[in-house]
């Protein structure tokens, strides 16, 4: 019996070298996987019945009411680098900002909440090296052991979740007739401004497709 299993695990190094390449194949696979599924998600409403090559111009609109300031100083900042993004991305579309008499209003919104992300990960068990007396050599003599796999590890981690919601609206009719938004995970409820021009490249890239 012990001489078969020193002849099943006769080259411990190959063995190890399998599966160091079996780990490492699964790694480079669930990696592709999360690449491609790490984008967050993009929706897109709009009026059909609406001809979007007769917008031109815009104009921002300010969500608190005329004369209203903000009193927190992170949301000012923040608002301010969503109008840069959001400004540069319809620029590239051919249009600009008319502050007298726009086509459109833009308008933007934010909403954080608590959500829990569920993780899975792959668990193996740990490689271990078993000694072993051959009585009828004398000798002693390792048996190496490679790492199994077990199963997976499900858990749940807390996030933050932001929604970004950019809104355009005929400034004739009062009537909105675009909108599209993206959810993602965010560090806080003030967005960084890598989180904001990601969202805003996110939902703009949907905006040649409204058009049409």
């Amino acid at each position: 019996m012990t001489f078969n299993v020193v002849t099943l695990i006769k080259s411990p190094k190959k063995q190890l070298m399998k599966t160091i390449n079996w780990k490492l194949f699964g790694s480079i696979a669930v990696a592709a996987l999360m690449i491609v599924g790490c984008s967050a998600p993009v929706h897109v409403e709009k009026d059909d019945s609406v001809d979007f090559t007769k917008y031109k111009t815009f104009a921002w609109v300010d969500k608190d009411g005329p004369g209203t300031k903000d009193r927190n100083k992170n949301n000012n900042l923040m608002e301010q680098k969503f109008k840069e993004a959001v400004t540069k991305a319809l620029d590239k579309q051919g249009w600009r900002t008319d502050n007298r008499r726009p086509d459109v209003l833009i308008s933007y919104d934010v909403l954080v909440e608590r959500n829990t992300r569920q993780q899975t990960d792959p668990v193996y068990s740990r490689p271990f090296v078993r000694t072993f007396f051959n009585p009828y050599s004398s000798r002693y003599y390792n048996v190496y052991y490679p790492s199994q796999f077990m199963g997976y590890d499900d858990y749940s981690i807390p996030v933050r979740e932001g929604t970004v919601t950019i809104s355009i609206t005929d400034a004739r009719t009062d009537k909105v007739v675009w909108q599209g938004w993206t959810t993602d995970e965010v560090n806080s409820r003030n967005l960084t401004s890598k989180e904001i021009n990601s969202a805003v490249k996110s939902i703009f890239r949907k905006f040649d497709v409204a058009k049409n």
